[in-house]
Order: structure tokens, then C-alpha cells, then sequence
């Protein structure tokens, strides 16, 4: 039975590539077309695939129905939030889970630093979008014509004098944000605070979420917060292979190192 099931679902990944009649399924599965055939019929009964008039093998409907309806299912706040707990266990520092929503970016979880002196952020709260990290992550993430449109349309408040001066300038670091898949904002928003992000990834290779690592500068220096970098990008693709079910490279998981 477990051969008939891999069988099956071997299938599936063949017909993603496009249509193929029962001959080239047969000769991808190394399976007399008879074989072929009952397996298509059992697929195609279950809306898994269809036939077309030309005789040749689809994917069905009811495949992309239930990928739909599973992906607006994920909720990658319960995803992410026990890696972000390791994540500040570790590192003792303030720990964001952000989205982008509706021409905002909103932290979606929260966990507290350890130290005395902590940041000023609620959950639900938008962020300032020009200059912060997970801001810049999310925002890098989009089409470049929407990433375009959406830069030209902010206002650039001065918070500091590091913050982001125009769209100009907000672009270029966009786009070496995804060049380069981290981010950065040191003072841009609050002169003591620094922060570190990394993008998390859904199914499809977009960036649905942002975490990010943020501390007082009395409390870390800008450096010492850039070393844990490596530790937060490591979380961050911990939670998108958690939330994409899938299995995080050997150097994903969230641990200290010796």
C-alpha cells in the first residue's frame, strides 16, 4: 500500500511541470500504463487531477483548493512564537515578530528583554516604516514595482539624524536589504536603540514575516548586536520551515554554540 500511496503522490510534482499524457506518467514512474492509469483514475476521482480533451493529465482544482484553504489556515504568529522564546532565551534582548498589512508594518508578537531597560513597543502598534528593520525586510520583499510605488508614497520623517532621508535613499537600502537578506537600524528611529532583522519565508518564497533582535546601546554595543546575527537569521529560517513544513537545514535550529 505504501508504494501505491508514493506512487501516487509522485505524480503530483511530475504534473506541476504541466500537462502529461498516461504514457509519459507510466514512463516517469517506471510503471506499466495500466498501473498509470488506475492511479490517474483514483487522483482524478479525488479532484487531485484532471483530464483534459486532449487526453493529457493535469493538476485538479480541488489540489489548489485545499493548498488555499491550508495557507490561509497557517497562522505564523503560533509558528513563530516558541522560536522567538529560544531565540530570547539565548540572546536576553528584546524579540519582534512583524507583518505587513495594509500599507503598515505591525509587530505581531513581543517577547521581553531580560535587562532592566527595556523598549517602548506594543504588540498591534505600527512601526516607523521608513527606518526600521523588520520594515525594511518586509518592504524589500515585495515586487519591485509595488516596492517602487509604495517608497514613493511614504513620508520620511527626520527621528534622528540617521534616519531615512527620501525615497531615494529608502530604495537603495531596499535594495541591498534584499541583496543581502538582513537589516539593519542603528539610531534611525531612537538614537539609543539599535536593531537586527531577518525575513521569514512562506511557501512560495515570499517574505510573509520579519524577526528581529532590538537592545539599547547602554546595554549592547551596535557591533555586539551585528554578531547575533548569525543566531537570529538561523531562528528566522527555523520559522519559515516550521510555517512551510518543510525541514530546516541542519544549521537552522536555534541552539548555543560552544
Amino acid at each position: 500500500m505504501s508504494q501505491t500511496v508514493d506512487r501516487a503522490l509522485s505524480i503530483l510534482p511530475l504534473l506541476a511541470e504541466g500537462p502529461a499524457n498516461l504514457e509519459q506518467v507510466a514512463q516517469r514512474l517506471g510503471v506499466h500504463k495500466s498501473t498509470a492509469l488506475r492511479l490517474l483514475r483514483t487522483l482524478h476521482a479525488h479532484g487531485m487531477v484532471h483530464r483534459q480533451q486532449d487526453q493529457r493529465y493535469r493538476l485538479g482544482a480541488r489540489l489548489f483548493a485545499l493548498a488555499q484553504q491550508a495557507a490561509e489556515g497557517l497562522d505564523i504568529r503560533e509558528t513563530a512564537h516558541p522560536h522567538l522564546v529560544a531565540l530570547n532565551e539565548l540572546c536576553g534582548h528584546t524579540v519582534h515578530l512583524a507583518v505587513y498589512e495594509e500599507g503598515e508594518v505591525v509587530y505581531i508578537d513581543k517577547i521581553e528583554s531580560r535587562y532592566p531597560v527595556r523598549m517602548y513597543s506594543r504588540i498591534g502598534k505600527p512601526v516607523a516604516i521608513t527606518v526600521a528593520a523588520v520594515a525594511k525586510l518586509l518592504l524589500a520583499g515585495l515586487p519591485e514595482p509595488e516596492r517602487r510605488s509604495v517608497a514613493e508614497r511614504l513620508d520620511y520623517p527626520a527621528y534622528t539624524s540617521r534616519s531615512t532621508p527620501n525615497a531615494a535613499a529608502y530604495l537603495k537600502e531596499l535594495a541591498a536589504v534584499r541583496e543581502q537578506g538582513w537589516a539593519t537600524d542603528f539610531g534611525g528611529h531612537e538614537e539609543s536603540i539599535n536593531c537586527i532583522g531577518a525575513p521569514v519565508h512562506g511557501v512560495d518564497g515570499r517574505v510573509v514575516a520579519a524577526c528581529s533582535i532590538s537592545a539599547p546601546n547602554v546595554v549592547v554595543t551596535a557591533d555586539d548586536l551585528r554578531a547575533l546575527l548569525p543566531l537570529l537569521r538561523r531562528t528566522a529560517e527555523a520559522i519559515s520551515a516550521d510555517h512551510c513544513g518543510t525541514t530546516p537545514a541542519p544549521n537552522s535550529r536555534t541552539e548555543v554554540t560552544e
